[in-house]
């Protein structure tokens, strides 16, 4: 690395492209990872992108993307040597197309999430991909990390909503993949490569997402459950009268909806009696007139002569619509008053959840008595968010000095169960290490050849995802 990187640096990107206060780049959201770095740039275009990457190449310097820098595993944070140079898309917020005919709409990299859903909106489509940080996180990060959200059960992850990429591969050349294309047989489909790659293949700076029709009809319903178990036969339940229009059910221990409750500004219990568990479930339709309020009634109902629910609240109007889903979305930042937490993300076959929780739950109060587990997530693909805080009262250097036993117990569960150790937070650098214990050496083999391929100088974002 050459002293006078930073001035060559400006000269690709010019001097609104290079960040004279890099700060901000440098830590996470949660102030969980931080680093530093040679130089913080901000490209303003694909070909700017493709040129500070084979500058960077040329001189054995390593490439960090960066997008919104919401996630949760540090993928997009340098290491501590100060000689990475982390390469922010914010700049690059254009949308270039939307095609109504086609259902699709083309995008940069660091357009944010948000804007994209409104893009869509005004012109009559839906882009259905929802998650809470949805305000700050950009396309990239979301393609990068193959986020998931709230509506994965209707519509799937980033990768099924993803038909095209542009990406700057590591030695400086862009790939032009921005095809609009359902249909493309035609030999092996490069862009799922990137998504999920947490940027160690290349950097996307566009893509083609495919729109579904407007939502014009909405009906969201807050459920008391016993336990997890009753959480699956709802969702048989449900299906059974509502099919595809079922897009969202998610599950909340009573643990996590009380930390709300209790940090929350504005929040109150739906329903005056405590349960162990809660679901909320949102139906959506592209007819006005679809009556999902009865729809969702009517399962209900069935539900809870079956002896499936315990009780049920439906929402009557925007308000309520969104006081719900503030008690779903507001339980990763209620975590943070009760002390130094343990954030999970793991996902095991929909059938398997509630013998996954009471095993874990089991193993977690053996090997620290007192142990606060706070589940909850995305119970219709499988996707739980198992999180865990201290015992009271809070010790936390003890609890933190617990950690690497706790996650391991978690981890361990969720593949006992044949799931995963990250449904849709990526590794990142968090759990880069821990993923050779779950696996197979052939697996590690084959995404270590395709680094190999790729970047056989192993100078895009070098410590992330693949062990060390």
């Amino acid at each position: 690395m050459t002293a006078d990187l930073p001035t060559r640096l400006r000269g690709v990107v010019g001097p609104a492209g290079l960040v004279e206060d890099p700060a901000g780049f440098l830590t996470d959201w949660r102030g969980a990872y931080s680093g530093t770095a040679a130089a913080v740039v901000r490209p303003g275009s694909t070909e700017e992108v493709a040129a500070v990457v084979g500058l960077c190449r040329e001189l054995g310097v390593a490439v960090v993307p960066q997008g919104g820098n919401t996630g949760l595993c540090g993928g997009a944070v340098p290491d501590a040597s100060g000689r990475q140079v982390v390469l922010s898309l914010t700049r690059m917020r254009r949308i270039r197309d939307l095609d109504v005919a086609n259902s699709t709409i083309t995008v940069e990299a660091g357009v944010v999430l948000r804007t994209v859903q409104e893009a869509a909106a005004a012109a009559g489509r839906l882009f259905p991909l929802s998650l809470g940080a949805e305000g700050s996180c950009t396309i990239g990060g979301n393609r990068a990390t193959n986020a998931g959200g709230t509506g994965v059960l209707r519509y799937g992850t980033m990768r099924d909503l993803t038909l095209g990429l542009e990406v700057v591969l590591p030695d400086g050349r862009v790939w032009h993949g921005l095809r609009g294309l359902r249909k493309d047989n035609t030999g092996y489909d490069l862009k799922q490569l990137f998504v999920g790659a947490e940027g160690t293949l290349g950097v996307i700076t566009a893509a083609v997402l495919e729109l579904f029709p407007a939502v014009r009809n909405r009906a969201t319903a807050w459920v008391a459950l016993p336990d997890p178990q009753a959480a699956v036969d709802l969702i048989g339940v449900v299906r059974e009268s509502t099919g595809d229009r079922l897009t969202a059910f998610e599950l909340m221990s009573r643990r996590s909806v009380e930390f709300v409750l209790r940090h929350g500004a504005g929040v109150r219990d739906p329903i005056a009696d405590v349960h162990p568990w809660y679901a909320l479930i949102e139906l959506s339709d592209t007819l006005p007139d679809a009556g999902l309020d009865a729809v969702v009634e009517a399962a209900l109902g069935e539900a809870v002569e079956r002896g499936v629910a315990a009780d049920a609240v439906v929402a009557s109007g925007s308000g309520q619509v969104a006081a719900l889903w503030a008690l779903r979305e507001g339980i990763s930042e209620a975590q943070n008053p009760e002390g130094p937490s343990l954030k999970h993300d793991v996902t095991v076959p929909i059938g398997s959840i509630p013998a996954f929780v009471a095993a874990t739950d089991r193993a977690l109060a053996e090997a620290l008595p007192g142990v606060r587990v706070v589940a909850y997530g995305h119970v219709g693909d499988g996707n739980l968010h198992y999180n865990l805080s201290g015992p009271e009262p809070r010790d936390d250097a003890a609890f933190r000095a617990r950690a690497g036993v706790l996650s391991r117990i978690v981890h361990d569960s969720a593949a006992a169960f044949d799931g995963s150790i990250s449904a849709e937070h990526g590794l990142g650098q968090a759990k880069r290490d821990v993923i050779a214990d779950y696996k197979s050496p052939l697996e590690l083999e084959l995404m270590r050849g395709v680094k190999q391929l790729l970047d056989p100088a192993g100078l895009m974002n070098p410590g992330k995802v693949l062990p060390g």
